[in-house]
């Protein structure tokens, strides 16, 4: 597949506080913010790569992990060809609450050939509650890629992006041929980084 002029569309979903916006912060800009903002609605943000010889631009949005703004959450699923499922590995409770993450996207995404990364994050810290072996077996049960990682060390991020973009190129009608061609114009720069706000979106 020639590489040019794709734009692959990404999720981050995950429970609040697990590093879901400190990881696409370090993988878009390789920066690290200990006392990052929570997500209200949804973040944004444009990153071009090269895979395997092939340059990719990614769309790549950032949820909200509260409960509160759930009900935001599927109109971002379509159309999506990756999503990344974050949990901190110091957290049993946001490892326990995978399943129904899962089940939303069932509900939710239009693609059925979706692919699906499950992320450990925040490796960094002693506290572990959730080991590997727990999240490599969770993963390998329900046929999702998997790895761990620390945002704030930026160990397994850039790793993490990469492999999940590789299986969705070699996942066969996963992009459409209109993303091939034309991909989607979108401007890569400080203005993507506001987060992205509806009508139905409360900020309070």
């Amino acid at each position: 597949m020639d590489g040019t002029g794709i734009t692959v569309k990404l999720i981050l979903i995950g429970d609040s506080a697990v590093g879901k916006s400190s990881l696409l912060l370090r993988f878009a800009e390789g920066s690290f913010e200990p006392s990052i903002k929570p997500t209200i609605c949804v973040d944004f943000k444009v990153k071009k790569m090269v895979v395997d010889g092939h340059t990719v631009q990614l769309a790549i949005w950032d949820t909200a992990g509260q409960e509160r703004f759930r009900t935001l959450n599927p109109s971002y699923y379509r159309g999506t060809q990756g999503i990344v499922l974050v949990y901190d590995v110091t957290r049993k409770d946001t490892f326990t609450g995978l399943e129904s993450w899962l089940n939303e996207l069932e509900i939710y995404t239009t693609k059925s050939n979706t692919v699906k990364m499950l992320v450990g994050n925040k490796t960094d810290k002693p506290d572990r509650e959730v080991e590997r072996r727990e999240g490599l077996q969770f993963a390998k049960k329900r046929s999702l890629l998997f790895i761990e990682t620390s945002a704030k060390t930026e160990d397994g991020v850039q790793h993490a992006f990469e492999e999940l973009v590789i299986k969705i190129l070699q996942t066969p009608n996963l992009l459409d041929k209109s993303t091939e061609k034309k991909g989607v114009q979108l401007k890569e720069s400080s203005q993507q980084e506001k987060s992205l706000c509806t009508a139905y979106c409360p900020l309070s």
